[in-house]
C-alpha cells in the first residue's frame, strides 16, 4: 500500500473503533470493508461511497465536469476531451491531431494537456509548441484513453474545500512550491483559510458546483485568476493526506463527519 494513503485509512479505522464497527482492510489498503449488524459498506480508494454513480462519474472526467458546469452558468476552466486512437477501431476517427493543434493556436500563452481522469497532478504537461504537444500526447496516451486540453491561466490563488451535503468541511489554500503548478503532490503546502470574504467567495462557488453535478461529498479546486473565481476541477475521492500532516484533527472530523452520514 503506498504511504500517501494511509491518514485516510488509519481515519477510517478509528472511526470504526469509536462506533464499534467492524472494519477489515483488503487490497493493500485499497479497499475497506465496514460492517455494523447486518449492514456492510465499503470505502474504496478514497471514496466513502456517499455519491452516485454517476456524480462520482462526472467528477472523475475532467471534460464532463466542464460541461456541467459551464452549461450550469458556473465560471470553470474549460477542459475538451480527446480519444487514444487505440479507441479508433470502436469510434470512427475524428481529426483529434489538428483540434489539438487548433487548441494551441487558440491559446498562444500555452496549454495544459493532462489524462481526462485521475488526479494529484501526475502526467500533466504546460505545453506552448507542437513538439511539446506531440511529446505530451504520446506520454498520456501510452497508459491512458482519454486525455484533456485546457487552456493555461496564470493562477493566483488556488483553493481546496471540501463539501459534504452543501456545507464546508475543511478550506485551505495551496501555496505552491517554485513551480507553476499548485498540486500538493508537486510541493504545494496546505494552509487553512481564514474566515473572510475570499474564504466566502470559495465556499459559494464549490458548494454550487457540487450542486450542479449532484455529489454531496467531494472536494473542489477553485481558482482565482485576474480576481475572478472559478473550478479547476471536482474530486469523488477526497484526499487529504497533506492536509493531514499539519492539522490531523481536522482531517479526522471531516472523515468522521462523511462516515456519520453512511451510517445514520
Amino acid at each position: 500500500m503506498p504511504n500517501s494513503q494511509r491518514t485516510f485509512v488509519d481515519a477510517v479505522k478509528r472511526y470504526c473503533a469509536r462506533h464499534e464497527i467492524a472494519v477489515e482492510v483488503r487490497s493493500q489498503d485499497w479497499l475497506i470493508v465496514m460492517k455494523r449488524g447486518s449492514k456492510r459498506h465499503f470505502a474504496l480508494g478514497y471514496d466513502v461511497g456517499l455519491n452516485s454513480a454517476i456524480a462520482h462519474r462526472i467528477a472523475n472526467d475532467k471534460g464532463a465536469t466542464a460541461e456541467v458546469l459551464e452549461i450550469s452558468g458556473i465560471p470553470c476552466v474549460p477542459h475538451s476531451v480527446f480519444l487514444n486512437p487505440k479507441l479508433e477501431t470502436h469510434i470512427p476517427p475524428s481529426g483529434s491531431s489538428r483540434a489539438m493543434l487548433d487548441w494551441l493556436r487558440q491559446h498562444p500563452e500555452g496549454i495544459v494537456v493532462k489524462p481526462n481522469e485521475g488526479a494529484s497532478g501526475r502526467s500533466v504537461f504546460k505545453v506552448s509548441n507542437p513538439s511539446a504537444l506531440e511529446h505530451a500526447v504520446e506520454a498520456i496516451f501510452s497508459s491512458h484513453l482519454t486525455l484533456a486540453i485546457s487552456p493555461y491561466v496564470s493562477i493566483d490563488d488556488e483553493i481546496r474545500v471540501v463539501v459534504l451535503d452543501d456545507q464546508p468541511l475543511v478550506v485551505y489554500s495551496k501555496s505552491r512550491a517554485s513551480n507553476w503548478r499548485h498540486n500538493l503532490d508537486a510541493g504545494a503546502r496546505p494552509v487553512l483559510l481564514e474566515p473572510g470574504e475570499t474564504r466566502q467567495a470559495c465556499v459559494a462557488i464549490a458548494v454550487h458546483a457540487a450542486q450542479a453535478i449532484g455529489i454531496r461529498f467531494a472536494s473542489l479546486d477553485v481558482i482565482r485568476v485576474g480576481g475572478v473565481y472559478k473550478i479547476l476541477e471536482i474530486n469523488s475521492g477526497v484526499m487529504m493526506e497533506a492536509l493531514g500532516k499539519i492539522h490531523p484533527e481536522l482531517v479526522d472530523a471531516a472523515y468522521s463527519a462523511a462516515l456519520d452520514k453512511v451510517f445514520e
